[in-house]
């Protein structure tokens, strides 16, 4: 692996996702608009979250593509993301199914500790400031033998920012009994496309 030095952890500079929302799902791997990209994020689900009917929840849901594919798994989910106008869409997007959708800090997210078997979490924790204060939050919103499932990266290459798979189990290793890496960077389904930089899963149970 890349040594961490070359790697800087910078928060996202601010964003406004309310004007994002309606050109969100454009990326092949935020809509999940093409069947193979779909595909490839639903095979991974399933290795990734327990039997069904699992609690999930989806921090930092965007526009509710992962939700979906959770709640079509036979989930119940919990979708939790600031942007209120992403919010309304992840709603459309899984009316009718086992799911509700807050709007909501997902650092801090409006629902009750030990409420859920599975905290879902893409490309969110790289940008915030604690990672490792997050976590630990997270990890009490999760009932004993529950799971994180984290989907994170490094991108770029002159200046990369993200968090580096090592980093992250790090911070994951006082909190939880079973950590396991997955590297997605190889598999170009799941982005639409060949990407070069890091990318990974970690699956982490508690």
């Amino acid at each position: 692996m890349t040594s961490k030095s070359r790697y800087t952890v910078a928060v996202a500079p601010e964003v406004d996702w309310d004007a994002q929302a309606a050109a969100f799902d454009d990326e092949p791997d935020h809509g999940l608009r093409a069947p193979e990209v779909r595909a490839a994020w639903a095979d991974r689900l399933r290795v990734w979250l327990p039997e069904p009917a699992a609690d999930v929840l989806d921090l930092g849901c965007g526009t509710g593509s992962l939700s979906l594919l959770a709640a079509e798994q036979g989930h119940r989910v919990t979708g939790v993301d600031r942007s209120p106008a992403m919010a309304e869409r992840a709603r459309t997007k899984l009316a009718g199914r086992s799911a509700r959708i807050l709007c909501g800090d997902a650092t801090a997210p409006p629902v009750a500790p030990r409420s859920f078997d599975v905290v879902l979490v893409r490309h969110v924790l790289w940008a915030l400031p604690d990672p490792a204060g997050v976590l630990r939050h997270w990890r009490d919103l999760l009932r004993p033998g529950g799971r994180f499932v984290l989907v994170e990266g490094v991108w770029g290459t002159l200046a990369p920012v993200g968090i580096p798979a090592a980093r992250l189990t790090a911070h994951l290793a006082p909190l939880t009994r079973d950590v396991r890496v997955e590297r997605l960077s190889e598999d170009s389904p799941l982005w639409g496309k060949d990407v070069a930089d890091e990318r990974y899963a970690v699956v982490a149970t508690v």
